[in-house]
């Protein structure tokens, strides 16, 4: 995969984990295009641990990045998009553009036996995005 995807051109798809070091309340994270530098380390700002990607972990975020590519690529189409919710009394139409920002996203994956949620935060490339 390139690193000059069409993403990495000043966007902003920051992803941040828990530190693993035990008794550490650092949260390490890294711009989720880095992933694509054969020597990517992202390192806790606390204790200053480094962890690297092994190759299973980097394909999943690899693919991430390619989603988010697709998502950023349909912002034309997801901007005129609704997400319909039926409540008592009718729907409430939520604009699919503002799901994205506003969900919370995670990637629970498991490293070391142990579940770790990676927070993926994504910002809109174009600011009609909110129209």
């Amino acid at each position: 995969m390139s690193s000059q995807s069409s993403i990495s051109a000043g966007a902003k798809a920051k992803i941040d984990f828990c530190c693993l070091q035990e008794g550490c309340s650092g949260v390490v994270d890294f711009n989720l295009t880095q992933i694509a530098q054969n020597d990517f380390q992202a390192v806790c700002p606390v204790c200053h641990r480094a962890y690297t990607l092994d190759p299973v972990l980097r394909d999943k975020l690899e693919r991430m990045m390619k989603l988010i590519e697709a998502i950023r690529n349909s912002e034309d189409i997801l901007g005129d998009s609704v997400v319909s919710v039926n409540v008592a009394g009718g729907e409430v139409r939520v604009p699919y553009a503002l799901l994205l920002t506003r969900l919370n996203t995670l990637i629970t994956l498991n490293l070391n036996g142990k579940q770790v949620d990676f927070h993926l935060w994504v910002e809109p490339s174009s600011p009609e995005t909110f129209r």
